[in-house]
């Protein structure tokens, strides 16, 4: 058990947290949640001990050990992979090491045998004959091929560091877990596997994350941060939003009871406090209304931006057509002759974990690239707007936000654009903000204006949540939800694939598709895709029956 006992933390003149008490439980998964800047990785920091508070203190079972998911990508890249991951448990890893150190002494003590043998022992009770084992697991779990288990940190990609250092934190059954967007750059398959992870992990987690269908399917608890204090819900993410609404609802209820209260006593007394039979009554009536008080109803720090995707002109038949499109980089053939026809009322999800090959995918039918071999044509009647993985080209600049926007309205009237950047949450003065310093999620939300302001009956997204908050991740699956036209995207959230897509596209590691009708969720079950995938993979061909 971890608990924070009145909990304050100042910045300067604000109180982030005010006398926060709150206990995380053994057997329970919180979701710690709350708008950008709430302080949900502030907080984490705290429990952890790398943030003192300004008062309160945070106490912990006596023996009991804390794992965080380390957020610097570079720290252990001196360090083997396999080694990372045992790290998790320092107290194990140390054993190792002077266990190995003791073995390696060409002059071995009588000294050094005693010392090893208690090492051994503990080693024993620590399970560390299973740590390498242990370690492999997690780390094949997460979609980290045995062959990267023993190479330096160093020589992994960005996306492969990410899951060495979520298995470092899985490592070795902590008592406490400490999860901070543990989802960031997973694909949908291994954040099934930490789905899977953490519903049957018995010790008590706190995790931090944008993703709704997953804070769903792991959390027992949801922890709301809200003006600086934290309330606790029983039940997941779903149920969190509908007791939160039924509260709101409630409180503004019981003061629309107390409010026409109040009228009914204060015409009374209007009525008759000059009236000398009624005076009794009338003073009974003002102790009466003394003691009426309202509720007092915040509004939520939270702001959810309105995004609505409205073509300007209707979609015909013909959409796309790709024939034998294929197309190597450095040496590996990501694209390996896809074939398929889009119809008008595709909304298309790119599933599976090559992320190159659907980023790829992506530029060619934006012409940002060209294919090797095989071509593509879009449809006279079509209009395509992109939204990028990369988009640090469009911010290169030293435009204001309304300029670069005006630039890809038809309507060149700054009134109108800022209409559009309103809708984004980007207010007044916020216009004029140059678009080189704008942050990760006002980034998004810029591409997202334009995207809006476009008019396209086509949209194209590469992974659009990246720095989205969990507010704006809710809007922008309404805005998909809702469009009328053609969707192509790729998207780490479950719950945007399963509620937007229509169809399921799986570009496979040897740049192969599987091409199926289906909702996300079927598509996961159908066991007939299990073993095309396993075929395709092993083999690079479907098997004939």
């Amino acid at each position: 058990m971890i608990s924070a006992n009145n909990v304050t933390l100042r910045i300067g003149k604000k109180a982030l947290f005010e006398d926060v008490n709150i206990k995380f439980t053994e057997g329970n998964c919180y979701g710690l949640i709350g708008a950008n800047g709430a302080g949900k990785s502030t907080f984490l920091k705290i429990l952890s001990g790398k943030l003192e508070t300004s008062k309160g203190d945070v106490s912990m079972t006596p023996g009991q050990r804390l794992s965080v998911l380390e957020q610097d990508h570079f720290k252990y890249d001196e360090f083997p992979v396999l080694d990372t991951v045992i790290m998790g448990n320092q107290r194990l890893y140390d054993i190792m090491k002077e266990k190995d150190a003791i073995y390696a002494k060409e002059d071995f003590s009588d000294e050094d045998g005693i010392r090893a043998s208690e090492l051994e022992g503990e080693f024993a009770e620590m399970n560390g004959w299973e740590a390498e084992s242990d370690a492999a697991t997690l780390l094949n779990g997460l979609g980290i091929e045995t062959e990267l288990h023993y190479n330096l940190m160093k020589d992994l990609n960005g996306n492969e560091k990410v899951k060495v250092l979520l298995a470092r934190a899985l490592f070795g059954n902590p008592d406490i877990l400490l999860l901070d967007e543990p989802t960031n750059h997973l694909d949908l398959d291994a954040i099934s596997w930490l789905e899977e992870f953490l519903i049957n992990f018995d010790n008590t987690v706190i995790v931090v994350s944008h993703d709704r269908y997953f804070l769903n399917k792991v959390c027992t608890h949801i922890a709301d941060i809200d003006y600086g204090k934290i309330q606790l819900y029983a039940g997941n993410y779903d149920f969190w939003y509908e007791s939160s609404q039924l509260l709101i609802r409630q409180m503004k209820e019981a003061n629309r009871k107390k409010e026409e209260k109040i009228k009914e006593l204060q015409e009374f007394i209007s009525r008759f406090s000059a009236n000398a039979s009624k005076s009794k009554q009338a003073t009974s009536r003002k102790r009466a209304l003394e003691k009426i008080q309202l509720d007092e109803i915040k509004p939520s720090s939270r702001k959810y931006p309105y995004i609505d995707f409205r073509p300007n002109r209707e979609i015909g038949n013909e959409v796309l057509m790709v024939e034998n499109l294929s197309k190597t980089i450095d040496g590996v053939k990501v694209l390996d002759n896809l074939t398929f026809t889009l119809g008008h009322d595709d909304k298309v999800a790119f599933v599976g974990g090559n992320e190159l090959a659907k980023t790829t995918f992506f530029q060619i039918l934006t012409g940002e690239i060209e294919p090797d071999e095989g071509t593509y044509k879009w449809g006279v009647t079509t209009t395509q707007a992109y939204f990028p993985k990369d988009n640090t080209r469009e911010f290169d600049n030293e435009l204001t936000i309304v300029d670069w926007l005006t630039g890809y309205s038809e309507i060149k009237d700054a009134t109108y654009v800022r209409g559009f950047l309103g809708r984004m949450l980007f207010a007044g003065d916020d216009g004029v903000k140059k678009m080189k310093v704008l942050s990760g999620g006002e980034r998004v939300r810029c591409m997202l204006s334009k995207m809006m302001i476009s008019g396209a009956n086509v949209l194209i997204f590469d992974e659009p949540t990246n720095h989205l908050d969990m507010e704006s991740i809710t809007a922008l699956n309404n805005g998909m939800m809702k469009f009328p036209g053609v969707i192509l995207f790729s998207s780490r959230d479950h719950q945007i694939v399963q509620t937007t897509a229509n169809r399921i596209m799986e570009i496979l590691p040897n740049g192969k598709l599987i091409d199926k009708i289906t909702t996300y969720d079927e598509y996961l079950e159908s066991d007939e895709m299990a073993r095309k995938r396993q075929i395709y993979t092993t083999e690079g061909k479907p098997e004939d029956n």
